[in-house]
């Protein structure tokens, strides 16, 4: 009784962020529900179905969205889209071949890489924005 409740709880919630999200990016709703239901689709083959989730938009993903389509158009914007995507299916890959020590490795607990990660790449901005000499 828990699963399909969880799972009509996830869908409703994830059915707003899907439909919200390409509003507020300029993209079609119709492309993100039928992009949504193909991947959700996938990931319940995937995983044979044990884990009641709808997959919905990301609400990490508009300020690069609209920034992107400023800058470089939607057709760019899509291919970087796309070519995130892309990256997410090689690193589940590489994960699954080799385990999640590879990630454990890169992200180690106590090195607070991504903070400095961030700081280099703030770094990073302002010495191309100002010059380096």
């Amino acid at each position: 009784m828990n699963t399909p409740l969880l799972g009509a709880q996830m869908l409703l919630v994830a059915f707003g962020a899907t439909t919200l999200v390409p509003l507020l990016t300029g993209i079609s709703p119709n492309l993100a529900l039928l992009g949504a239901g193909i991947g959700t689709l996938i990931f319940q083959f995937c995983t044979k179905r044990q884990i009641p989730i709808f997959l919905g938009s990301s609400f990490a993903f508009i300020g690069p969205i609209i920034l992107g389509t400023q800058q470089f158009g939607l057709p760019a914007t899509l291919s970087g889209l796309m070519a995130a995507g892309l990256m997410f299916i090689i690193i589940s890959a590489v994960v699954k071949v080799r385990g999640v020590k590879v990630i454990e490795r890169v992200f180690t607990s106590g090195s607070g890489w991504p903070c400095n990660y961030g700081n280099w790449l703030r770094f990073s901005a302002s010495c191309g924005k100002h010059g380096t000499g």
